[in-house]
This record gives structure tokens, C-alpha cells and sequence, in this order.
């Protein structure tokens, strides 16, 4: 019995010593565990707090979510950043029984609202407006929109070669020649008052009969003199193209290229474009301060609005002239009216051969003048329609030299028409997405700087994702180390 007894004793006392030992690794698993967890919700609510500082101004007016990350003076302070981040950690580490000693710890990786050409920006505004608008009105809009640029396109090719086709100088061509039979016949002339063809000085009918010269003196003024409205007065607002974001170097991230590309949406450019137009200033909405027209920044890429509206002013004169030119073409009356004018002008001139020269330059003249008055009405604030046809064409042969006149008079709107957004939308389309990209950049930083307080702004020391590591020593016993991405997207 007793050396049973003590070979029990003994069997149990190594049984007592591995139970101890299993029971001791088990604490200290659950130890480290429970560090583990503690090391990553301190990362965890340092991040959440640091990213919830984000610029609330840019968030109410873009719709953007971006921490910035500068000093005040426009330059990126990473250490400021992380050791904020560290004043949220560090009392989550402080907490309970553990001891958790910071060994080191930085930013493994950046993203900038600007990154890769905006196209971190680009897809943030993707994001945010695919939960904004429905799949089937975007396929709808998507739709009519590539309908209506590939109308457009077409009208600006055809606006192109009637102003290429020289019908203009065809004409000058014929006059001079006119002019030039004329004088010889008045050197060879026996002298009597029945003397053949018209003097240079008087030959052809008087421009209430021929309107080309009316209109070439017309086609020859400031095209936003004709076509804007007199009560609206004109921005003068200009920049300097060495400020915009897009003609300076920027600040870039590290390490988070790829991020958040994942987030990619269908329908992106038609997302975007509509952001711009709910976002930035037009001619017919300014925006409050930097460029007034923005979005016509973003077509023209000029350094005033001026320069910018008038050259999207001669945009759309093409694509209306386009379209009228054709209406006209296709109208038996109206070209009856044409062909019998351009041989009564011709036949004033004395020079019959003449009349489809005539005829070519009349027909420019009518589509020009109909034009004006469309861009007229688009500048007003009212709509054209996108084809003319009898009914809703404005300005007749009679009227044409008196255009001048006629521009608060003959237009009409078209409320199924196009308006001045719509337009500014289809001439959006050709824009490649990284200038689109820029543009909007350039005028969000423009827009900001003018407030009091942020002349030093920059978008490209906005963050919007960091990467982060830290190591812990956790007891004094292990290192553990723990690392997060984290981002508005």
C-alpha cells in the first residue's frame, strides 16, 4: 500500500505540473490575445477619430470627404498627422491590466485627394453619385446623351464646312470680277448714256435687297456682343495659370496606389460630368468666387472667363449653323426663296453665272443669322430645339438684314429643346476623363482659396486613406505588431 501511495503521488504531481504548465500557456495566450485586440482597437479608434476631422467645407459644398493634412501653409505635415493619431491610440493602450509600450510606428502608405491625376477624387465623385441617382435613369441619360452628342458631332462637322467652304470668298471673287468688267466696259465706252452694266461704284442692289454685306459686317463684330442678352454683364474675372493645381507639381501619396479602385462604377465619365454641372459655376449660374464659368473652364482651358465663354460660344455657333444649314438644304421653299434672290443679285451685278456662288454664300448668311439668334435664346436662359423644321425656324430671308434688330424679336424658346446646360453637358463628353478630372480641381482649390483664411489651401495635401503600422511591446514579454488601411472610401 504505501509504495502504491507513492507512486500515485508522484503520477500526480507531474499530472499538477503539466496542468499548471497548460494552464499558464493558456493565460498567457488569452494574455497576448487580449493584447492583440486592445493594440488593434486602439489602431482602429485612432484612425476612426483622426478621419472624422475631415474638412467639413469641402464636404457641404463638393460633397467630398478629405482630411487636410497641411500646417496652414499648404504643405503636407505627416508627422503633426500621426502624432495626433497617436493622442486617440494611446489611451485605448493605457487601458485595463496590460502594459503596451509604443516601440515605433508610422504611415505605411498615403492617398491625396489628387493622386494620379484626380483620379482618387474621380472616384470618390463616382461613388458619391451612384448613390445619389438610379441605374435606370443613368442608362436612359446615358442613352439620350450619346444620341445627342453623336447629333452634335455631326452638326459641328457640317457647321464646319459651311464656314470652310468658302462661299463667302466665291462671292467677293465674283463681285470683283463684276467690278473689274464693269470698269473695262466704262473705259471702252463710246460715252452715251446707254453705256452696258453696272459703274463700280453703284453696281449690284442696295443691301436692303442683298443682305451678304449686311451680314459679313455682322459675322466681323464680337460674337458675345450678338449673342448674349445686353442686361447681363460679362465676368472679367481672370487667373494666373501658375496657380491652378494642374499647372504646378504636386504632392503625391505612397503605397495605396491601387486603392479603392475597386470601387469603380459603371456609367463613371456620365457620373462625373453630372457632378460637375450640379457642382461647378456656368455662365448662366456663376460660381460665388475664383472663375465664374467653370464648367466652361473646363471645355476652353483658358486663364479668364471671358476667353472661355466666347470660345464655347464659337463651339456652339458651328453646331447651330450645322443645323440650320442643313434645314435650309432640305427645304424646297426656302431654297426657292434663296435661288431666286441669288439671281436677282446676280443678275444685278450683271453677271447671271454667278448665282450659285451666290446662292452658296446666302445660305450661310440665313444659317448664321438663325444661329445668332439661338445662341441668343441659349444665353437668355431659354432652349433650342435640336433640328429645325418649319414650324419652329425664326428668322425669314426678308428679315436678314435687319438682324441686328431682330435678335429680342424673332427668337423663341423650345421647351423640348436644349438648353445651355445640356449643351455644355454633350461638349463635356470629348473631354478625356483625367482633363475633366483637373478642371474640376483647378476650380474646387480656386473656388476655396477665395474664402478669408484659406489662401493657402491645397487639394493635394487633402488625404483620404493612410496605411498604418505599429509595433507594441506587449508585458514586457512580446512584440506584436499590428496594421490597418483605412479610408472615406
Amino acid at each position: 500500500m504505501k509504495k502504491s501511495s507513492g507512486s500515485i503521488t508522484v503520477f500526480l504531481a507531474l499530472m499538477m505540473t503539466l496542468l499548471v504548465s497548460l494552464v499558464c500557456a493558456g493565460l498567457n495566450s488569452v494574455r497576448n490575445a487580449a493584447a492583440r485586440t486592445q493594440i488593434l482597437n486602439g489602431v482602429d479608434i485612432g484612425l476612426f477619430s483622426l478621419f472624422s476631422q475631415y474638412d467639413r467645407t469641402l464636404l457641404d459644398k463638393y460633397d467630398i470627404f478629405a482630411l487636410d493634412a497641411s500646417g496652414g501653409d499648404g504643405m503636407l505635415d505627416m508627422a503633426s498627422l500621426y502624432r495626433e493619431y497617436e493622442t486617440y491610440m494611446l489611451p485605448v493602450l493605457a487601458q485595463n491590466s496590460q502594459r503596451l509600450d509604443v516601440l515605433q510606428g508610422g504611415f505605411s502608405g498615403l492617398s491625396l485627394l489628387t493622386d494620379s491625376q484626380g483620379e482618387v477624387f474621380y472616384r470618390q465623385v463616382v461613388e458619391y453619385m451612384s448613390e445619389t441617382l438610379a441605374v435606370q435613369g443613368l442608362q436612359a441619360l446615358q442613352s439620350r446623351l450619346s444620341e445627342r452628342r453623336a447629333h452634335t458631332a455631326s452638326a459641328e462637322a457640317a457647321g464646319q464646312a459651311v464656314e470652310d467652304g468658302q462661299s463667302m470668298e466665291h462671292y467677293d471673287q465674283e463681285m470683283e470680277n463684276a467690278a473689274a468688267r464693269s470698269r473695262d466696259a466704262e473705259q471702252n465706252s463710246t460715252g452715251d448714256l446707254f453705256s452696258s452694266g453696272p459703274s463700280a461704284e453703284n453696281a449690284g442692289p442696295d443691301e436692303t435687297i442683298n443682305p451678304i454685306p449686311v451680314i459679313r459686317r455682322i459675322r466681323q463684330m464680337g460674337l458675345l456682343g450678338l449673342v448674349l442678352p445686353p442686361d447681363k454683364v460679362l465676368s472679367g474675372v481672370s487667373v494666373d495659370e501658375n496657380i491652378l493645381l494642374s499647372r504646378r507639381r504636386c504632392q503625391k501619396g505612397y503605397g495605396l496606389e491601387d486603392w479603392g479602385a475597386e470601387g469603380f462604377r459603371l456609367f463613371g465619365d456620365l457620373l462625373f460630368s453630372q457632378y460637375m454641372i450640379q457642382k461647378l459655376g456656368t455662365y448662366l449660374h456663376p460660381a460665388s468666387s475664383g472663375l465664374r464659368y467653370q464648367i466652361e473652364y473646363a471645355i476652353g482651358k483658358r486663364m479668364n472667363d471671358e476667353d472661355n465663354l466666347e470660345k464655347v460660344a464659337r463651339r456652339l455657333l458651328l453646331i447651330r449653323e450645322g443645323v440650320n444649314a442643313a434645314y435650309l438644304r432640305s427645304d424646297p421653299f426656302k431654297m426657292a426663296q434663296i435661288r431666286s434672290l441669288a439671281a436677282a443679285i446676280s443678275a444685278g451685278f450683271a453677271i447671271p453665272p454667278a448665282a450659285a456662288a451666290v446662292e452658296a454664300a446666302l445660305v450661310l448668311c440665313w444659317a448664321f443669322g438663325e444661329s445668332i439668334l439661338d445662341l441668343r435664346e441659349l444665353f437668355s436662359g431659354g432652349k433650342v430645339p435640336l433640328a429645325k423644321n418649319e414650324v419652329n425656324w425664326q428668322l425669314s430671308l426678308d428679315n436678314l438684314p435687319n438682324l441686328l434688330k431682330r435678335l429680342d424679336i424673332d427668337r423663341k424658346t423650345d421647351p423640348y429643346g436644349l438648353s445651355y446646360d445640356d449643351y455644355l453637358q454633350i461638349l463635356l463628353v470629348p473631354v478625356s476623363r483625367a482633363d475633366k478630372t483637373m478642371a474640376a480641381l483647378d476650380m474646387i482649390e480656386l473656388t476655396l482659396r477665395d474664402q478669408p483664411g484659406w489662401t493657402g489651401f491645397r487639394l493635394d495635401s487633402c488625404v483620404v486613406a493612410v496605411g498604418t503600422y505599429v509595433e507594441v511591446l506587449a508585458n514586457q514579454t512580446q512584440v506584436l505588431m499590428a496594421d490597418r488601411i483605412y479610408g472615406y472610401l
